[in-house]
Order: structure tokens, then C-alpha cells, then sequence
């Protein structure tokens, strides 16, 4: 009598593990906290050039102290946590963070421009910290094959701290009965004195949090292969150890993701001069879609996450950096409300693009994850450059600028295709 071998149901991985929700909890927080400050920087520009009459090129270097602090922080980050590990790593992040934020106390007194910028490169030292210890710190928060969705699914918070920051400082910085007199700095002081409080309280509480053990969520194991062939090792996957810069899947990881910023800090940078200039709105009211564009990356992130549960993700990178290559030439094209919503959508094919980049470049580097981590948030110094190459044509036609990010989200595609494979797979 013939027999039939009864074939087993797919195995469906978990999200987390309950051990690990409060730690997951925490450490998503983390990802709204440092998108906050990183957010307000932009509305510290503005007002710098009011109340300290700073020129716009002068208050451009405030953008330049903080991502200078992602490329001399990155490295030292990785070291610190290999040596002390994730939890050290996140509070010595919130303790530079809350430092940093203090220091503009004396800064506002002094009412100095060069004191700030410090102050700033401390605060972006600890944003820094948190973002080379939280990616890997989610990451092993539970099985590799969902680690690409928790990183989206905290990058969703990253989302909403990108909206929170924006309009904190519209609030209590922009918006003020002294928002304009010169050399009045009350209200940065104030702002950020609470900020340095919150942070610093967060860091005490998160020292009563016991972290369960965890395990390396990239390094090589044993489960069997998906479709993508790419969420699982093998027994064999890694016969002998390598060089960190011997993963090429790494290497294009890392550009990738320089290229991913720099397109994020171009359009960005732009977006509110599109809106005058090809629109004719007002200022407020290109601040206003800013704010729509910005809630359309947090909820491209919670659909990235969904869609992950049925797509791969490096097919799913791919497909979001096609799509934006078509939105950056519609953009271009200055046809109106169609060109517009176009540039609203980048930023919802933009959502999931840096914490997933992030993930596949990471993974089965086993021991070498956290150096890698540190080494590719460094990649985020892609956003100080950027934007002065696409302001150089926006000097011209702000439209015509938004050709220049094409180049970046055709080279992310390509990664998602074919670059982000681990070798021998």
C-alpha cells in the first residue's frame, strides 16, 4: 500500500517572546526619543537666526554638529557596548543625551552660537549611542526571522517622534511672545532643561528594568530556509570566521545606507521650499503639509511591518525604492497637486527603508553584530552632505533638484534585489 509522508505545517515564528515585551517596550520608546531632538533641530535653525542673528549658512552648522556627532560617535558606541552591552550602552546614550541638553542652559546664558553647536554635538553623541545600541538591542529581542519587523515596528515610533519634535519646538520655541527678540533665549532654556530632566529620569528607571538573556538574533543557527532562502542559517553557513569588512552583503548594507540618508536629508531639506515656490503656499502651510509628511512615514512603517508578515523584506525594500524613484520624477516634473502628493509619498516609501537596510546588513555577522551596528550608524553622516549638493540645483529650480535622490533609491533598489544576500547562501 502506498504511503504518503505527511508534510509538516510552516512553522509560524512569534514577534517577541512574553519574557522580552517590557524590555521591547522600553527600548521602542528609545526610537521616538532621539527622533524628537533630531527633528527640533530644524526648528533650532530658524530660531537661531532669529534671536542671534546668524546668517543661514552659519545656522546650517547645526545640522552639521549633529550628524558630525553620528560619524565620530559611531565607532566608540559599538566598542562601549561590545565591552559593557546593550543596557550600559542605552544609559550611557540617555546620559550624554541628558548632558547635552543641560548644557544649553549655560549656552542660552552665554547667548552663544559656538556654545550651542557643543552642547548639540554632546546631545547628538547620545543620540548617537541609543541608535548603535537599540537596532542590534531590538533585533535580539526575539527570533532573526521577524528581527526586520521589529525594527520596523520601532522605527514606527521614530515616525511619531519625527512629528512630536517639530511641533514641541513650534510650541514653546517659534511661537512665543519673545520668538523673535534678539538674544532672548528663555525659552530654549526652559524646553530643554525639562527635555535633560525626562531623558535623565527615563535612563534611572530603565537601571530597575531586568533584561532577560539574550541571544545574538543575527549570527548563523540552524533554522531551515525560507522562501527568500535568506531569514535562516545553515549548519555550514560560516565554515571559518571573517573580517567584518569581508561581508560584501555588509559593505553594500553601508552605502546603501549612506545613500538612504542622503536622500532623506535632500528631501527633507527642500520639502517646505517645494510647497512656496511650486505651490505658492505660505510658509505655515507648507509647515503644515511637512507635519502630513512626516505622519506618512510613521504609518508606512506600520504597514511595512504588516506586509513583512507576507512579503520578504529585501523584496519589499526593493519595491518601496522603485516606487520612490517614480515619485522623485513626478516631483520633478512641477505638474501641480499630482507633483506634490508625489513628494508627500516619498516619504511613505521612504518609511522603511533605514531600519531595513539596517537588518539585512547585519545579518549572520554572529559576534561582530554590534561592531557593524556602531559602523553603519555612522552611514547616517550621508545627511550632511546631501542636501548642499541638491541645494546647489535647487538654486535653479527646486523641482529639477529632486532628479539627484533618483540615483540613491535606483542603488537601494538594487540592494533589496540581489547585494543584500549573505555570501554562501
Amino acid at each position: 500500500m502506498q504511503t504518503t509522508a505527511a508534510i509538516s505545517p510552516p512553522i509560524k515564528v512569534p514577534f517577541t517572546e512574553k519574557k522580552y515585551l517590557p524590555t521591547l517596550v522600553f527600548v521602542s520608546s528609545l526610537f521616538m526619543l532621539w527622533a524628537i531632538a533630531i527633528t527640533m533641530g530644524d526648528v533650532l535653525n530658524k530660531h537661531f537666526q532669529n534671536v542671534l542673528n546668524v546668517s543661514k549658512a552659519q545656522s546650517g552648522l547645526v545640522q552639521f554638529s549633529i550628524f558630525g556627532a553620528y560619524a565620530v560617535m559611531g565607532i566608540p558606541a559599538g566598542l562601549f557596548m561590545k565591552r559593557f552591552g546593550y543596557k550600559r550602552g542605552v544609559q550611557l546614550g540617555l546620559g550624554l543625551y541628558a548632558l547635552g541638553a543641560f548644557l544649553f542652559v549655560p549656552a542660552a546664558n552665554a547667548s552663544s552660537f559656538g556654545f550651542f553647536r557643543g552642547a548639540l554635538f554632546v546631545l547628538a553623541c547620545g543620540l548617537a549611542t541609543l541608535e548603535a545600541v537599540a537596532h542590534p538591542f531590538m533585533a535580539a529581542l526575539g527570533d532573526q526571522r521577524t528581527s526586520d519587523q521589529r525594527l520596523n515596528f520601532a522605527q514606527a515610533f521614530n515616525g511619531l517622534g519625527a512629528v512630536v519634535g517639530p511641533l514641541l519646538g513650534s510650541y514653546f520655541i517659534l511661537s512665543g511672545e519673545n520668538a523673535h527678540v534678539a538674544g532672548d533665549l528663555t525659552s530654549v532654556k526652559t524646553l530643554y532643561l525639562f527635555i535633560g530632566g525626562v531623558i535623565l529620569a527615563i535612563a534611572v528607571a530603565f537601571s530597575f528594568v531586568k533584561v532577560p538573556a539574550l541571544q545574538d538574533a543575527h549570527a548563523a543557527d540552524t533554522h531551515a530556509d525560507t522562501e527568500a532562502g535568506f531569514y535562516a542559517g545553515t549548519a555550514d553557513a560560516a565554515p571559518a570566521p571573517k573580517g567584518l569588512l569581508q561581508h560584501a552583503h555588509f559593505r553594500w548594507a553601508w552605502l546603501a545606507q549612506f545613500l538612504n540618508v542622503a536622500a532623506q536629508g535632500g528631501t527633507w531639506a527642500f520639502f517646505i521650499n517645494y510647497g512656496v515656490e511650486k505651490m505658492h503656499f505660505t510658509d505655515e502651510v507648507a509647515a503644515g503639509y511637512f507635519s502630513l509628511f512626516m505622519v506618512l512615514m510613521m504609518s508606512g512603517r506600520f504597514v511595512g511591518t504588516f506586509l513583512m508578515r507576507y512579503v520578504s523584506p529585501n523584496k519589499l525594500l526593493a519595491a518601496f525604492a522603485l516606487a520612490n524613484v517614480l515619485m522623485c520624477l513626478v516631483v520633478a516634473q512641477s505638474w501641480g497637486w499630482p507633483s506634490f502628493i508625489a513628494l508627500l509619498l516619498i516619504n511613505f516609501f521612504f518609511s522603511i527603508m533605514f531600519p531595513t537596510i539596517f537588518s539585512l546588513g547585519i545579518k549572520n555577522l554572529g559576534p561582530q553584530t554590534q561592531q557593524a551596528s556602531s559602523i553603519l550608524v555612522m552611514a547616517v553622516a550621508g545627511g550632511a552632505l546631501f542636501p548642499y549638493l541638491m541645494g546647489k540645483i535647487a538654486n535653479h529650480d527646486i523641482a529639477a533638484a529632486y532628479y539627484l535622490p533618483i540615483i540613491c533609491y535606483a542603488f537601494i533598489a538594487l540592494f533589496g534585489a540581489r547585494l543584500y544576500r549573505v555570501a554562501g547562501r
